[in-house]
């Protein structure tokens, strides 16, 4: 089993895969006045988590589940997790065909979510961001299967290589879909600080109010993984999107997303 250390250790702002150059869309909320204040960002932050939270946390469980093969919630929960990973670890007599099926899933996840991504710079972020994870990973894990991924061009999308990195990681599905659903708002958060001067203490407790929210977007997202990848969530923003494409034409901003 991994140590809680390895959980924080993802989920912590500062590894080093970009996530603090992106405010996730609230540098443009704040410049259309739509976020003013610290009652107006929790709101951001809890429709945040409702979409592009649940999104990407229910992709990376189901990249996870793809790296972790028959590992079920009750599995999980027996902390079987970590023996199934070193059973699946290089060496074995079917590890090409394992690596094969691991291809072909991540390869038909990368297809929904760029389906379910309208915005074209939201699709560009998000591979943008797997490409600067995926560094950090095959440095950190140099023998997890990231070379399963897809080569679509930009890079694969970020909850793919993390939920590889996870697995990699010893952590479970759960624990995946909790560190991408955590990062989905404690990086806009962060950005609200910067962007509209608010007490860093307030918006730290707005966190914590977000907490149980968190971990209930999380715990659906790893259920959602057992099903198909058509069949995961797709909670939509259309707002968020129109704002990234006017954030993209900017010269001048803070963020690159």
């Amino acid at each position: 089993m991994a140590t809680p250390s390895l959980l924080l250790l993802l989920a912590d702002g500062r590894f080093p895969a970009g996530a603090h150059a992106h405010s996730g869309g609230l540098e443009a909320a704040v410049a259309a006045g739509r976020v003013t204040d610290l009652a107006s960002l929790e709101a951001f932050l809890a429709g945040r988590l409702a979409t592009a939270g649940l999104v990407g946390a229910a992709f990376a469980a189901a990249a996870h589940r793809a790296a972790v093969p028959g590992i079920t919630g009750a599995a999980e929960s027996a902390g079987t997790v970590g023996a199934a990973v070193t059973a699946g670890s290089a060496g074995r007599s079917d590890a090409p065909a394992r690596s094969a099926a691991r291809s072909s899933t991540l390869a038909q996840l990368d297809v929904e979510l760029d389906a379910r991504t309208a915005a074209p710079t939201l699709r560009t972020v998000s591979r943008r961001q797997g490409r600067a994870l995926l560094r950090a990973g095959r440095a950190i894990w140099p023998d997890a299967p990231f070379g399963d991924l897809p080569a679509t061009p930009g890079g694969a999308h970020q909850p793919l290589v993390l939920g590889l990195l996870c697995a990699a990681a010893g952590l479970s599905r759960l624990d995946t879909a909790t560190v991408a659903a955590y990062g989905t708002v404690t990086g806009a958060a962060s950005a609200g600080v910067r962007l509209l001067g608010l007490d860093p203490y307030q918006v730290q407790a707005l966190l914590v109010g977000l907490a149980d929210a968190c971990d209930g977007t999380a715990a659906d997202a790893a259920r959602a993984a057992d099903d198909p990848p058509e069949r995961l969530p797709s909670a939509a923003a259309p707002l968020a999107d129109i704002h990234a494409e006017i954030h993209a034409t900017w010269e001048v901003r803070l963020f690159a997303s």
